[in-house]
C-alpha cells in the first residue's frame, strides 16, 4: 500500500511539474526574481538610513554631553573659588558621570560606523549584482524570444505545428474524399457503359437499349455485305473488260 501511495505521488508530482513547466513564462520570471532582488537592495538602502539615522542622534547625545561636561566643569571651578568645596565635588561627580556616558556613547558610534561601512559595500556589491543580473535577464529574454519566434516559423514552415497539423489533416481528409469521390464516379461510368447499370435519367429500358444495339449491329452488317458486294462486281467488270 506504501508503495502505490508513493508511485501514486511520484505520478502527480511529475504532472503538476509538467503542467508548471508549460505554464512558466522565463521572461515573468526572470522579471520577478529582478524585482525581488530590487526589494532586497531597497531593504539594505533603509539599513543604511537607519544606522546614519541612529549615529547621528548618538552624535547629538556627544554634543549636548560635551556640552554639559565644560559647565559642569564651569561649575566647579566657581563653586571651589566661592569656597564651595561641596558644591565642586558634585559638580565634579556628575561630571564623571556623563564623561562614562560620553565614552559609551563613542563606542556605540564607532559600532554604527563599522556597520555602516559594511551596509554600504554590501549594497555596493548587491547594486553591483542586481545590475549585472538586469543586463543577464535582458539578454536572456531576447534569447527567449528569438528561439520562440524562430520555432513558431520552423513549425509554420513545416508544418508541425499545432494549428498546422489541424490543417495538414485537413487537406489530407479533403484528398481522401476527392479520390473516393473520382473512383465511384469511375465505377459508376464503367457500369453505365456496361449496361450493368441502368441510367434512369433516359427514357430508353435496359431492353431497348439491347435491341437498339442488335438493330445496330445488323444494319452495320448489312452494309459490310453491301460493300463487299459492290466491290466484287466492280473487280467482275474490271476482268471482263479486260
Amino acid at each position: 500500500m506504501a508503495g502505490l501511495m508513493s508511485r501514486a505521488s511520484l505520478v502527480v508530482k511529475s504532472k503538476f511539474s509538467k503542467l508548471l513547466d508549460h505554464a512558466e513564462d522565463p521572461g515573468e520570471t526572470l522579471d520577478y526574481s529582478y524585482e525581488k532582488q530590487l526589494e532586497l537592495l531597497q531593504n539594505v538602502k533603509r539599513g543604511i538610513a537607519d544606522v546614519v539615522t541612529a549615529k547621528k542622534r548618538l552624535e547629538l547625545q556627544e554634543t549636548q554631553l560635551q556640552q554639559s561636561l565644560v559647565k559642569l566643569d564651569a561649575q566647579a571651578r566657581e563653586a571651589l573659588a566661592a569656597g564651595r568645596e561641596d558644591l565642586a565635588r558634585q559638580a565634579l561627580e556628575r561630571k564623571s558621570g556623563l564623561q562614562q556616558q560620553l565614552q559609551s556613547l563613542d563606542e556605540q558610534t564607532k559600532q554604527l560606523e563599522q556597520q555602516q561601512e559594511k551596509l554600504i559595500a554590501s549594497e555596493k556589491t548587491l547594486s553591483a549584482k542586481v545590475e549585472a543580473f538586469r543586463s543577464q535577464k535582458e539578454t536572456i529574454k531576447a534569447q527567449y524570444s528569438a528561439a520562440e519566434a524562430q520555432v513558431r516559423i520552423g513549425e509554420a514552415a513545416t508544418g508541425i505545428g499545432e494549428q498546422m497539423a489541424d490543417t495538414g489533416l485537413a487537406i489530407q481528409r479533403a484528398k481522401d474524399k476527392t479520390e473516393q469521390m473520382q473512383a465511384r464516379a469511375s465505377a459508376i461510368d464503367e457500369l453505365t457503359t456496361s449496361g450493368a447499370l441502368e441510367d434512369f435519367t433516359s427514357d430508353q429500358t435496359q431492353l431497348d437499349r439491347e435491341l437498339g444495339a442488335i438493330a445496330s449491329k445488323s444494319q452495320v452488317d448489312k452494309e459490310l455485305e453491301q460493300m463487299k458486294a459492290e466491290l466484287g462486281s466492280g473487280e467482275a467488270k474490271k476482268e471482263l473488260t479486260e
